[in-house]
């Protein structure tokens, strides 16, 4: 699998999961489905595991869970961290991605973001 997941991002994962109670098992599970500016919509959380049919990717000690649809539409996609006053979150830069131009809200042709804000709390 060609994907590049950066240094900003590492960290930001890492957080993620220590924050999220996470154990050495634990794992960041990203989904991503073919839908938003940059062909992809995505979401995440934190795992104590990897659920069945996922494949473990594992950068420098950081798990990452990806099912296989995530896994196919991940090929050649960097992830990146970007934090800014307006926004923080992970970055999906798809260089293979056209320009949606419906909404005008897009930064670059393929690129999309989650933002820190999306993150589903445990109540």
């Amino acid at each position: 699998m060609n994907l590049t997941i950066t240094p900003g991002a590492e960290k930001f994962m890492r957080r993620m999961v220590r924050f999220g109670g996470g154990n050495e098992n634990a794992g960041f599970r990203l989904v991503v489905s073919a839908g938003g500016c940059s062909g992809l919509a995505s979401e995440f959380t934190v795992e104590a595991a990897p659920r069945s049919g996922d494949s473990v990717v594992v950068s420098n000690g950081l798990k990452l869970f990806l099912p296989a649809e995530s896994r196919l539409l991940l090929d050649g996609v960097t992830i990146d961290f970007s934090d800014s006053p307006m926004s923080s979150g992970l970055t999906f830069i798809n260089p293979n991605a056209a320009a949606c131009g419906s909404c005008g809200s897009s930064s670059a042709p393929g690129v999309a973001t989650i933002t820190v804000s999306s993150i589903p709390r445990k109540h």
